[in-house]
């Protein structure tokens, strides 16, 4: 009979495919053949995860020894890109903003100038927000955009949000719609405004959360960026805030030289997201699974790697508000309440007494930034290998937001953003 908990075993660990529940009794890890993206078999499915703080030195170490040989090689230090946008002056100099808001609109300054920059603001386009929240990305984006024609923003989130800003948009020129769905259900193909018009798509999100910003990048590239047809449900809108009568596109656009001629037309314009919560991937979801086979990693390697990339965080957490004396404000509590910066979310090893003690904080501090490389390394691939120029750059300062990193794709076609006209 098989032990009450999973004990890890100290010498290595199961075979590729198996299940990783060590049966201490018979000094090895089970035999059995577990599902794909499973951990456990289904005798062993519910066993207990072991947490870091509970691996012995020694496989630790092995740990150790897997993560740096496969990020031989891989540029640790990103580009800063900490930009701005004219949108946001106003409201970044307003002097109510408590010190939360700012931080937020900093960071919304800094992915809108991002998205400018890569010259994916413009008409005849859509704007697809994966984890909205209350929306405030695309509000901007909007505001940015002014009287730009035929701009539809589609605004996807799984769960009921209070003081949602899309209803404040009535223009003419933008519609906004927002669906209440879970992203690994969606598919863009099914939206009527995206199956009739044929508009091209750029993905946005602020703080994608773990497995979400994966879920994502498949519905982008796999769904709409492959014009998969097949199909018959579509998903209903959670509320369409302006109507108008269908148009026929142009054959081409005129802004910025930016064609929309059929042999050049690419589904997906681009991708601008911020990163989140790497200790919150699933294996089952991560688009990066043939870059870690390729280096002699699976799901076993994964699970430890996206629990030990909360160390890139957790040492440097800032006091709470209250601590620190600064009084909060009612929008600083609704922004933390959207957002996953600073306190709100802390990873599953993101205490200090769960940390292993053999190893120092700015060794833990820098080993969980190569995990969240690593892990972001593999979605990069994926892009590329789906033929977008795909990377990684700073786009806001660590005390404004330790989770502080951008990911932008643009197909491999485009010219490159900082191509003089």
């Amino acid at each position: 009979m098989a032990a009450s908990a999973p004990t890890p075993h100290a010498t290595g660990f199961p075979a590729e495919g198996r299940c990783g529940y060590y049966v201490a009794k018979k000094k090895r890890f089970c035999r059995m053949v577990a599902a794909a993206g499973r951990r456990f078999c289904g005798e062993h499915a519910g066993a207990a995860e072991v947490p870091i703080s509970s691996l012995p030195e020694e496989q630790l170490e092995i740990l150790i020894k897997k993560l740096k040989k496969a990020s031989e090689g891989l540029n640790s230090t990103l580009k800063d890109q900490i930009m701005s946008h004219p949108a946001l002056h106003d409201a970044l100099n307003d002097p109510n903003n408590g010190d939360s808001a700012t931080k937020h609109l900093k960071q919304q300054a800094s992915i809108l100038g991002n998205i400018e920059k890569l010259k994916l603001l413009g008409p005849r386009r859509c704007f697809v927000e994966f984890g909205a929240g209350k929306g405030k990305l695309s509000h901007w984006v909007d505001i940015a955009l002014k009287d730009a024609e035929e701009v539809h923003f589609i605004l996807v989130e799984k769960v009921p949000t209070r003081f949602k800003v899309d209803g404040k948009h009535r223009k003419k020129n933008s519609v906004f719609q927002r669906l209440q769905i879970d992203i690994q259900h969606l598919c863009l193909n099914r939206i009527p405004v995206l199956s009739r018009e044929r508009l091209p798509v750029v993905g946005i999100g602020k703080h994608l959360c773990g497995a979400a910003t994966d879920l994502a990048l498949r519905c982008l590239v796999e769904t709409y960026g492959a014009r998969r047809e097949e199909g018959n449900e579509e998903p209903s809108a959670k509320r369409i805030k302006n109507s108008k009568a269908d148009k026929d596109l142009d054959a081409a656009a005129e802004d910025g030289g930016e064609g929309l001629v059929a042999e050049e037309w690419s589904p997906v314009a681009g991708i601008v997201v911020a990163l989140c919560c790497h200790h919150r991937c699933d294996w089952r979801h991560y688009v990066g699974k043939d870059y870690f086979r390729a280096r002699g990693l699976g799901a076993l390697e994964f699970h430890y790697f996206q629990r030990m990339s909360s160390w890139a965080t957790c040492g440097r957490r800032t006091a709470a508000p209250e601590a620190s004396g600064v009084p909060r404000t009612r929008d600083d509590e609704s922004e933390d309440g959207e957002e996953h910066d600073g306190g709100g979310h802390r990873g599953p090893e993101d205490r200090a007494g769960t940390l292993p003690g053999f190893l120092p904080a700015e060794e833990k501090e820098r080993l969980g930034r190569l995990c969240k490389l690593l892990i972001d390394q593999g979605r990069l691939e994926y892009l590329q290998r789906r033929g977008f120029r795909a990377a990684l750059q700073r786009y806001a300062d660590p005390g404004v937001s330790l989770e502080n990193v951008l990911l932008t794709a643009l197909p491999a076609r485009a010219p490159p953003a900082d191509a003089t006209a």
